[in-house]
């Protein structure tokens, strides 16, 4: 035991062999996992599917049995395309069943890079050419969705390609307006020409007369056996690949089923809209529910994002009986403004959110008004998807990640390079680390392993996450700030080097620092900060543009471009983020107090604490308790830190 009562690694280790299988099996595969449920419960509900917020009472329902049918003859059909372990299959689909027949089915065959269909062509080519993928599987052509005219441009580019794969979705409308939509799906489809070289297949066609029964072929699966590719760390230029297997995968099951035994069952109804190239939804409300033989409620294509599904919300949670779902604080926000007034939510348990710091007074005012309980949570891709979360039966700190799953290490320690000096006293800001069968393989690159693993005097290896937290007594975790400079806008990482990178091309730029402006819907949203050349003078709208012309994805467009004099460094020249930063949530809470306390004197500080990271201290020296109170709230929203008096 560790000095505060965490088991070490070898005790994990002991623990995940004695858990009692009668309770969550141990696969060797992530199939075999899904397979294992489908034995139990052929007839039960695994996956139920809408289009619309409009048409959830209209969903289809998709049993175990047909799961596993259909996640079988996927992988017997890449085999008989000579797919094997070391080859990759490119996805690229919103959320439709057809999407978790690709993963679970190519993990069982070869291994899956699941690419964000809102990316643009040129960084899908540069995704799908970094891992050689032989296959790509995306949506058939079809009205107001441009995947394929996206694959179209750039698949002559695309030499390692072989097979491309289209799925269609027209057989999920029905009546009339169904009839119609096949047709003029099948219309586009029957015009589909290919790049010498490749070979078409329509997916629903290609897997229809594939053995349903078994595999078709013999694998061994090891603990490096890898699953999955999943993108993480930016969402311009050229993410990082993380390299994922069918242990890390389980093991992470494993640990949130252990740490929530009673919320995460088989009779469950689990809600999902995340998208599934995200860990969160693939794992959460994927592999999760379907080892354990509970339901899926895939919400539309889009997800949260798909039409009226954040209107309805409430009421597709009374109809299909949700005991939990999965969601980013921006969605936690944006559904307080649809009232729960006569809606049966009796169902609903716990609403679990990652992917980004939820502000604490959105935290307060989501449980007040739904009562229905958060379960924030921490996890990274590297570490498969979580590694801590709240408890559900024990105490919530509203603004902490909560305690460690179980299976895992997870310390705050002090570092040296690679070294791990000591661990971090109670409530002392360290360096994040994680270690267990959870952890990735590394990234696809060998360059961006660099820096990513820390080593203890035993010689284990942690990884590194980049963030900065403390521990506090009870074992509860408190994320303090980022080592790594990612900018989180809505649950989307974006790597401020490539806003850098592309505003440095312009010629009246010299240095350009791009850093997060706090927001209260999105968390944070990109700004920079530029040095220009004397000689070349440009103005902050024309540099603006100049950002939004080059920037690929459309989220990393800073919303602000800042012209100084000189960015602030360190005493080695390089430049000081923490203070543009500070600098940004100063001037948060002033443009904040202008707008809701007019006249008003307002003192504000912003600075490092030892205990809490960033800090903002507000004073109001001449007002009354209520305008106190009511501006520490409104500062609630926001994800930073601070303290009103």
């Amino acid at each position: 035991m560790n000095r505060n009562g965490m088991k070490s690694a070898s005790d994990q280790e002991r623990l995940v062999r004695t858990y009692p299988k009668d309770e969550v099996p141990v696969h060797e595969s992530t199939y075999s996992a899904i397979r294992g449920s489908a034995e139990q419960y052929p007839g039960k509900t695994a996956i139920s599917f809408f289009l619309s917020g409009d048409s959830y009472q209209e969903a289809h329902h998709i049993t175990y049995q047909t799961l596993i049918e259909k996640v079988t003859q996927t992988a017997n059909f890449f085999h008989s395309l000579n797919l094997g372990s070391g080859d990759v299959v490119a996805l690229i689909l919103p959320n439709v069943p057809e999407a978790h027949y690709v993963i679970w089915g190519g993990e069982a065959a070869c291994q899956i890079l699941a690419i964000n269909p809102l990316l643009e062509p040129g960084q899908i080519k540069e995704l799908v050419s970094s891992v050689g993928a032989k296959a790509v599987v995306t949506m058939n052509p079809i009205t107001n969705i441009d995947l394929w005219d996206k694959l179209q441009e750039i698949l002559p580019a695309l030499s390692s390609i072989e097979h491309v794969v289209g799925v269609d979705i027209a057989h999920y409308v029905r009546g009339v307006k169904g009839l119609a939509a096949k047709a003029i799906q099948w219309q586009k489809r029957s015009g589909i020409k290919m790049s010498a070289g490749k070979c078409y297949h329509n997916f629903t066609g290609a897997i229809r007369y594939q053995n349903k029964q078994g595999l078709d072929f013999k694998r061994a699966y090891t603990p490096e056996t890898i699953s999955s590719l999943f993108c993480t760390g930016g969402t311009t230029g050229l993410p990082k690949i993380a390299r994922r297997t069918h242990q890390n995968e389980l093991s992470n099951v494993l640990s949130v089923v252990t740490a929530n035994r009673s919320l995460l069952t088989k009779d469950k109804v689990i809600l999902g809209g995340l998208p599934l190239f995200h860990v969160n939804g693939a794992l959460v409300t994927g592999l999760l529910p379907f080892s354990l033989g509970a339901t899926v409620v895939m919400a539309t294509p889009q997800g949260y994002r798909g039409a009226k599904v954040l209107e309805k919300f409430w009421d597709i949670v009374e109809h299909f009986r949700v005991n939990a779902f999965s969601a980013v604080p921006t969605v936690y926000s944006a559904l307080m403004n649809y009232p729960t007034e006569g809606k049966d939510l009796s169902s609903l348990e716990a609403g679990i959110c990652g992917a980004a710091p939820m502000p604490v007074e959105t935290f307060k005012s989501f449980q007040e008004k739904t009562g229905i309980k958060i379960l924030e949570g921490y996890g990274l891709t590297e570490g498969t998807c979580v590694s801590s979360l709240s408890p559900f039966h024990g105490e919530q700190k509203v603004g902490s990640i909560g305690v460690r799953v179980p299976f895992q290490d997870m310390e705050c320690v002090q570092v040296d390079g690679e070294k791990i000096v000591r661990r971090c006293e109670v409530d002392e800001i360290g360096v994040l680390a994680i270690r267990g069968a959870n952890v990735f393989q590394g990234y696809h690159l060998d360059h961006q392993n660099a820096g990513l693993w820390l080593y203890d005097d035993l010689g284990n290896r942690w990884l590194n996450t980049g963030d900065l937290a403390r521990q506090d007594a009870d074992g509860y975790f408190w994320l303090t700030g980022r080592k790594k400079e990612l900018i989180v806008r809505g649950g989307h990482n974006i790597e401020p080097k490539l806003i850098e990178e592309i505003l440095c091309r312009h010629p009246a730029v010299t240095l350009a620092a791009a850093v997060g402006k706090p927001d209260a819907h999105a968390g944070e949203v990109p700004v920079c900060y530029v040095q220009t050349s004397p000689g070349h003078p440009a103005t902050s709208a024309e540099l603006l543009a100049f950002a939004g012309e080059h920037i690929a994805e459309r989220a990393a467009i800073p919303k602000e471009v800042h012209i100084v004099p000189e960015l602030p460094v360190t005493a080695i020249g390089k430049v000081y983020k923490p203070q543009l930063e500070m600098q940004e949530i100063e001037k948060c809470i002033a443009a904040l107090a202008q707008q809701e306390i007019p006249g008003q004197a307002v003192e504000i500080k912003v600075k490092q604490d030892p205990k809490h990271g960033v800090l903002a201290s507000v004073a109001l020296p001449n007002a009354d308790e209520e305008i106190k109170t009511n501006f520490a709230k409104r500062l609630g929203e926001y994800t930073f830190k601070s303290s009103c008096n």
